[in-house]
């Protein structure tokens, strides 16, 4: 009888082992991932067309840092290739070296934000674009003239904008710089696996890739980080259970949207950030104050979920968010500089 029992004992330890290793159900997990989130669209744009004409205008605006007060900041000076389109600071530095109120999030799939910058004070890339021209330590312009008098200088820019905004009178404008930006933005999408996952290949996400994913829906992160951009969508309180600084170490906390509202019900109001590529972003939050992401991931679930996650879920869940890097966009590169006036 007592063989008998550690027989029955070992068989239900065995049972007991399988069950904790049974694979998780993927379909279940698909049709589950698919509610919450979409894959990243595809933009075709024709070639030739004034839009294509728009977004390759828009490219070498992008790099372009003649228009900067110093001559040295263009928009990808703050969106580095090796950082996925973040620079790896906890504030950015601009023009003159004046750093930044806040960290510069990702370019990459930033058409896919229902408004920019961490207070969603942008209501779309063409707005952030324009604005940035006179921002203090963006591109420190005094005025809109003043930064398009630099490209009106160019005889290159001149034609350029005549291609790309047909029978207009005087083409180049600070309106006309913001569409071309967003337009060429517009073409930095970032499909990763993640995408392929969605869109049905159940083979697409490793098995610590798909655990990942099942903690972070159930876990709750996927309340806030959802649709097409993994967050991006909506705005939320940060340090909804706890203060945000009391987990981050943050010197100086942020009033966040209040600023820009003047609401009290906006104090320490953040758009939610898209997820995309964050396994490259580092550092991370609005004031870039942690470094490490499996960190970073606990303090969210301090702060806006009122659970204490295990470093076993951290890893878990960062193994997931790995799947979310796509490659650096083909054109996410200056092309050959348009000459100065006069040059030979």
């Amino acid at each position: 009888m007592r063989k008998f029992a550690l027989f029955l004992a070992s068989t239900a330890a065995i049972c007991s082992f399988a069950a904790l290793a049974e694979p998780l159900d993927t379909q279940q997990l698909l049709d589950d991932a698919q509610a919450s989130f979409q894959a990243l669209p595809s933009a075709p744009v024709a070639k030739d067309s004034p839009q294509a004409l728009r977004a390759e205008l828009g490219r070498r605006l992008f790099f372009e840092n003649r228009v900067s007060m110093d001559g040295n900041v263009s928009c990808s000076h703050c969106h580095l290739p090796e950082k996925q389109g973040s620079d790896g600071l906890p504030k950015s530095i601009g023009v003159f070296g004046k750093e930044n109120p806040r960290n510069a999030p990702s370019v990459f799939n930033a058409a896919m934000n229902f408004k920019q910058h961490w207070r969603g004070d942008r209501e779309s890339l063409e707005e952030q674009a324009e604005k940035s021209l006179l921002g203090p330590a963006s591109f420190g312009n005094p005025d809109q003239a003043t930064a398009m008098g630099k490209l009106k200088a160019i005889p290159a820019y001149r034609e350029a904008f005549a291609k790309a905004f047909p029978g207009e009178e005087e083409p180049i404008n600070s309106r006309n710089w913001g569409i071309a930006i967003a337009a060429y933005e517009w073409t930095l999408l970032t499909p990763s696996k993640f995408d392929a996952f969605l869109s049905g290949d159940a083979r697409a996400l490793s098995a610590g890739e798909q655990t990942g994913l099942r903690k972070f829906i159930d876990t709750g992160c996927a309340a806030c980080h959802n649709g097409v951009g993994v967050g991006g969508a909506s705005f939320e309180k940060f340090g909804i259970y706890v203060d945000y600084w009391s987990e981050t170490g943050s010197k100086t906390p942020d009033k966040g949207r209040a600023d820009v509202t003047k609401n009290d019900a906006d104090l320490y109001v953040f758009k939610v950030p898209s997820l995309r590529n964050v396994t490259k972003t580092a550092p991370y939050f609005h004031d870039g104050s942690v470094e490490d992401l499996a960190k970073a991931v606990k303090i969210m679930g301090k702060t806006e979920l009122g659970k204490t996650l295990s470093d076993k879920d951290a890893a878990d869940i960062v193994a997931f968010l790995g799947s979310l890097t796509g490659p650096v966009p083909a054109n996410y590169s200056a092309p050959e500089p348009y000459p100065d006036a006069g040059a030979k």
